[in-house]
């Protein structure tokens, strides 16, 4: 599979499975930051935006070990957001835990990533490590959701030979949080879904997801058609919604992030399709798209790819009614963030800055915390050169944006690529970089109070 070059989620010719941000020079490489301490205070001179005195910044847990690139048994690549069961926080690396038994899989070495859990505290404990193959996923992407106190997540590969370079099309599986996995569903790819990427949702007991891939449309370029809308029961019976693509070349297409569920409507957003071109991509620049749990599916908006954005990676929030989210391309191709009513009125809030005056690449989503909004960027600030480690930003309704937090890179955090966990105050999250192994893949579990 050719590389599809949109968003956070970069699946280049080593597919699904592939580091987001390290396929093909698709995104920029910052030099890895001095030895800072786990907090610091940033002063920004852009228009007086200074971090306030108060704030503070701690990494909980570095993944990797120092001298062993890339691969860890413990997991390496947290990238997607924490939740919190009871008071401990869980969450999945995309990499590491046991060797891949692909044999075609490029980065089958680098291990098929797991499943841990950390108290606020930093308490870290490895709960399950993915083993790929048939009879289990591999690479999860996603995070995961608590219902009932069962955690259910996706693994964008494994669960069979199929799909590209038979790594298997990707699974749905349950974790107790004691670590008892079960694999529910296997992607088979062509009319099915191929390739989830995004996090489950948990509609009154059923489960709702996306595939970036699958469906059996070649409107995209790609034989692994455009994704899906699927919906899954607890006990793992799939029925495929929607697949994108099959309506026009101007039909959504590539769904990175999760959907969100407004009074029974659910509401999502594309990478690619709609009815704009963007330079350098062939499908166009992506959209806001509304479904229902039926299979009906609108076009809510279609983003042009100058200053309102394009490919937005991440899922919405609705703060309202009032849909809010981020765009990973963009104007200079920095990223935006924006609302959209649930007709389609859009409304870009703030265009990010590449430099070292503002973050840029935002691909997770936004939090809303007593009326702010919160999120992060994978790359801009004031540490690690011109590229920048990235950052954490407050903007409010009304699009006044003010950096928080510059990343300082490695044995600290870069790259926050997943949205933040607020739990009583404090801001929990994860970074792709940084860690023991430096600015590549280990990552890391970090916590800041604002």
């Amino acid at each position: 599979m050719k590389s599809l070059g949109f968003g956070r989620q970069v699946l280049c010719s080593c597919v699904a499975g592939a580091m987001l941000a390290g396929c093909g020079g698709s995104q920029p490489e910052p030099p890895v930051g001095a030895n800072a301490p786990t907090s610091q205070r940033s002063a920004f001179a852009r228009s007086g935006y200074l971090e306030p005195a108060s704030s503070s910044f701690e990494v909980l847990h570095r993944f990797g070990r120092p001298g062993r690139r890339h691969h860890d048994a413990g997991g390496v690549t947290p990238d997607a957001p924490l939740i919190d069961v009871n008071g401990r926080l869980y969450g999945t690396t995309t990499y590491g835990g046991r060797k891949c038994p692909h044999p075609g899989y490029e980065d089958g070495h680098e291990g098929c990533g797991t499943v841990f859990s950390i108290s606020p505290s930093g308490a870290w404990k490895l709960l399950y490590s993915f083993r790929g193959g048939s009879a289990d996923g591999a690479h999860p992407f996603a995070g995961l959701i608590d219902v009932n106190g069962t955690l259910y997540g996706t693994a964008s590969a494994g669960g069979g030979t199929g799909c590209y370079d038979r790594v298997g099309c990707g699974v749905v599986y349950s974790i107790s949080t004691s670590g008892a996995e079960k694999l529910l569903y296997s992607f088979a790819g062509g009319s099915d879904g191929a390739y989830p990427v995004a996090a489950l949702i948990n509609v009154n007991g059923t489960l709702y997801g996306t595939t970036l891939l699958g469906g059996g449309s070649t409107e995209c370029g790609t034989s692994e058609g455009c994704g899906t809308v699927y919906s899954i029961t607890t006990s793992g019976t799939e029925k495929m919604l929607y697949a994108f693509g099959s309506a026009s070349g101007a039909d959504p297409a590539n769904p990175e992030g999760a959907l969100l569920d407004v009074n029974g409507a659910l509401y999502g957003t594309t990478t690619g399709g709609g009815n704009h071109r963007c330079k350098g991509v062939t499908y166009a620049c992506g959209t806001v798209y509304s479904i229902t749990t039926s299979g009906t599916e609108k076009t809510l908006y279609s983003f042009k790819g100058g200053s309102d954005g394009a490919s937005p990676s991440s899922n919405l929030i609705d703060v309202n009614g009032m849909l809010y989210g981020t765009t990973f391309g963009g104007s200079i191709a920095s990223g935006t963030a924006y609302r959209i009513s649930t007709s389609g009125a859009e409304k870009v809030l703030h265009v990010f800055q590449s430099g070292s005056t503002d973050g840029w690449w935002p691909s997770g989503a936004l939090i809303d915390v007593k009326g702010a909004l919160y999120g992060t960027t994978q790359h801009g600030g004031t540490s690690c050169g011109s590229s920048g480690c990235g950052t954490i930003f407050s903007i409010t309704r009304a699009g006044n944006e003010r950096v928080l937090y510059s990343f300082t890179g490695a044995p600290n955090s870069s790259v926050p690529a997943a949205a933040l966990l607020d739990l009583k105050g404090t801001f929990y999250g994860t970074s792709m970089g940084g860690g023991n192994c430096g600015y590549e893949r280990c990552g890391t579990v970090f916590a800041f109070k604002p």
